[in-house]
């Protein structure tokens, strides 16, 4: 069992994982949701495989995507997808941050982004009441090749937790942050691969 970090630094991916996958989010409608579930992976259609698809390790980052499921009608369902940890490596040695940092020319950046199958996000983590938070949580934007691998290969496990977004997002509503926060999918720091952006 991996300990919680205590301090977090400003970039560190943090995750629900084991030897072999690690867990991500994302939120769909329910045709699309309802294929995948009963199927095991995407299927097309109704899942758009031309199109980036974004994974996110963090819940409560999802939790404010999607509103915990009640935001719009094509995320009312919040999906929990467990992947390979050997996808997801790939995914972090093949991308890009989705911005231009200041140490790079808008040239190189480009020139980048152009090559790389994969988007690099970092966005402010969230609390309970999805407000930001210091540090950031990763967003993991696939394109290109890399959706049909996402797709084919990466995925192992796909499983609908809209019941326990709701749950949670209750009890947040009643005041009962504790009784939230131990139903929160136990998120660690990941074993951050040297290639990451």
């Amino acid at each position: 069992m991996h300990k919680p970090a205590t301090h977090i630094p400003q970039r560190q991916i943090r995750a629900l994982y084991d030897a072999t996958t690690i867990r991500v989010y994302q939120a769909y409608s329910e045709n699309i949701a309802d294929a995948a579930l009963a199927q095991g992976t995407f299927v097309s259609p109704p899942f758009k495989m031309e199109r980036m698809t974004w994974i996110k390790p963090s819940f409560l980052w999802m939790m404010y995507r999607a509103g915990w499921g009640f935001k719009d009608a094509g995320q009312t369902r919040i999906l929990a997808i467990d992947i390979s940890r050997e996808g997801f490596e790939w995914a972090l040695a093949n991308g890009c941050l989705s911005h231009a940092e200041e140490s790079a020319s808008k040239e190189e950046w480009l020139k980048l982004k152009d090559q790389s199958p994969v988007r690099i996000q970092w966005d402010p983590e969230r609390d309970l009441y999805l407000r930001p938070q210091e540090h950031r949580a990763i967003q993991i934007g696939l394109g290109k090749q890399a959706v049909p691998l996402y797709v084919n290969q990466w995925i192992q496990r796909i499983t609908d937790v809209t019941p326990l977004a709701h749950r949670i997002h209750g009890l947040v509503q009643q005041g009962d942050l504790e009784g939230a926060r131990q139903l929160l999918p136990q998120e660690c720091e990941y074993p951050t691969p040297s290639l990451m952006p």
